[in-house]
């Protein structure tokens, strides 16, 4: 099935976490890009370019940009590949208004969903991007299985995440996450508490090689990874497998 909506899937209603996660988002949308571009130094837009050509997708083909936010990484697919068909989703309805209402924005099509049960058919998508949002779901093995079910075989996933620091910078940037991200919530946002939880999560978070471990058992191959910003942040790409006698 090709872009096809799932009419036969099971919607839970958001866990704890998800309906806290839902909360915040919606609550920072207002600030959102504003303190990305103050928390990465101005780095966030060109990671997000980083992902959206890192996808490949194919003259005429498909992506679907899952947590999207404001949508930085679909606007950047667009305009590498504006001949090819974008949708994005995200729980935060007020995110997906923001994201919407920006330039070029008509092009892409913008859904409510959830990342744990995507509303789309088996292989639908040449790619699946996200920022951000493994970091903030229950059950990250979950999530990457319906990624890779609503991935054509030879599709790509391409992962924008935060990391724990390590090595020699291991201290003084973690120190640095601590204090520079709930103050600037204060500063800019007028809202320490939520960055709280976003300096948390950040710090939290899986190392790259524990997402790489993932995404193998999930069943993906061809994993590559690197990291950006002192260790803080990585990019992660991968590849559902060609069935045998298939063609890319």
């Amino acid at each position: 099935m090709t872009e096809e909506l799932r009419t036969d899937a099971m919607h839970d209603p958001p866990s704890s976490k998800g309906q806290e996660v839902q909360r915040t988002f919606n609550k920072i949308t207002d600030y959102y890009d504003r303190m990305n571009r103050l928390m990465t130094l101005g780095r966030h837009a060109a990671w997000c370019r980083d992902v959206a050509v890192s996808t490949k997708v194919p003259s005429g083909g498909s992506m679907l940009d899952v947590a999207t936010g404001t949508g930085v990484i679909a606007l950047a697919a667009l305009e590498k590949y504006p001949n090819s068909t974008i949708h994005a989703v995200d729980f935060s309805e007020r995110m997906l208004t923001e994201a919407a209402s920006k330039p070029g924005a008509s092009a892409i099509m913008w859904q409510h969903a959830d990342a744990n049960d995507l509303p789309f058919g088996d292989e639908s998508f040449d790619a699946v991007t996200h920022g951000y949002l493994l970091r903030n779901v229950d059950d990250v093995e979950r999530v990457l299985e319906e990624q890779y079910r609503v991935l054509k075989p030879g599709g790509r996933v391409v992962i924008l995440e935060t990391c724990p620091p390590r090595g020699l910078l291991r201290y003084p940037v973690t120190l640095g996450v601590r204090v520079l991200i709930p103050l600037l919530g204060q500063m800019v946002a007028r809202d320490r508490e939520s960055y709280a939880y976003l300096q948390k999560s950040t710090l939290g978070f899986m190392t790259p090689q524990e997402v790489v471990a993932i995404l193998r058992r999930v069943g993906f191959a061809s994993i590559a990874w690197k990291k950006k910003f002192f260790g803080t942040h990585m990019i992660i790409s991968a590849q559902k497998a060609v069935a045998f006698g298939e063609s890319r």
